[in-house]
């Protein structure tokens, strides 16, 4: 069974990755002096359905190279979805996935745009 389906790249988990390698504060810690808030060494990743989170975590360790601390997985199901068209109305199903989001142990990383 392939385990990773392919890693997740949006907004939200690219704004995440990022704030591993550099931490950034608000306008109230800068103010104030206080240091960044913890950092978040997250990845996202869609997954196998049947996966479980040990077989995750040795799929992403094995295939990065990199120490897998957390798992937290989603299941998406497939939504139903309806239209009105000049055909008729129609209804039909979203896809439906699992979602993994991976901490790695400080000072690891995962470059997903190495290969380009």
């Amino acid at each position: 069974m392939n385990v990773i389906v392919k890693p997740l790249i949006s907004e939200k988990m690219t704004r995440l990755s990022e704030e591993a390698s550099n931490p950034v504060q608000t306008r109230i810690q800068r103010k104030k002096g206080i240091a960044a808030g913890p950092v978040q060494n997250r990845y996202g990743f869609v997954v196998d359905k049947r996966a479980n989170k040990i077989q995750i975590k040795a799929a992403v360790e094995q295939f990065y190279g990199v120490k897998v601390i957390d798992v937290n997985t989603m299941n998406y199901s497939g939504k139903v979805k309806s239209r009105y068209t000049k055909a008729g109305f129609l209804t039909g199903r979203t896809n439906a996935f699992k979602k993994a989001i991976v901490t790695l142990a400080e000072g690891d990383s995962i470059d997903f745009y190495a290969s380009i």
